[in-house]
């Protein structure tokens, strides 16, 4: 069972600063992209930032220049810094992991499993 569980939310004043976390658990070997979502109220829901298991990070246009996606060691953490927060950046943001291999403890057999797995997300919100 893949679990993804995001953290590092709350409030913060415009221009402030947070650092969201999401770890994944389960029987994961890898995983090829983990990706930062996030939805504000009335609107749909929009990508923020992508980060690949090779390293290489890409960000939605507002994202550019105040965000920064990364990954810990073991590619199984990620990170999601957001710096001059603006009242619009507020939302409930979403972490996803998508392509990945596990490792079933009672097979010990690798499956690849092609399919976005989303955490629960937290909320931001930024006081004008």
């Amino acid at each position: 069972q893949v679990q993804l569980v995001e953290s590092g939310g709350g409030l913060v004043q415009a221009g402030g600063s947070l650092r969201l976390s999401c770890k994944a658990s389960g029987e994961i070997v890898m995983i090829n992209v983990m990706s930062w979502y996030r939805q504000a109220p009335g609107k749909e829901r929009e990508l923020v930032a992508a980060h690949t298991r090779i390293g290489t990070a890409n960000y939605s246009d507002f994202a550019k220049g105040r965000f920064s996606i990364s990954r810990d060691d073991t590619g199984m953490t990620v990170f999601l810094e957001m710096n001059d927060l603006k009242p619009e950046d507020a939302g409930t943001y979403y972490c996803t992991a998508t392509g990945l291999t596990i490792e079933p403890r009672d097979s010990q057999v690798r499956e690849f499993l092609r399919g976005q797995y989303w955490g629960q997300g937290t909320q931001v919100t930024v006081s004008s």
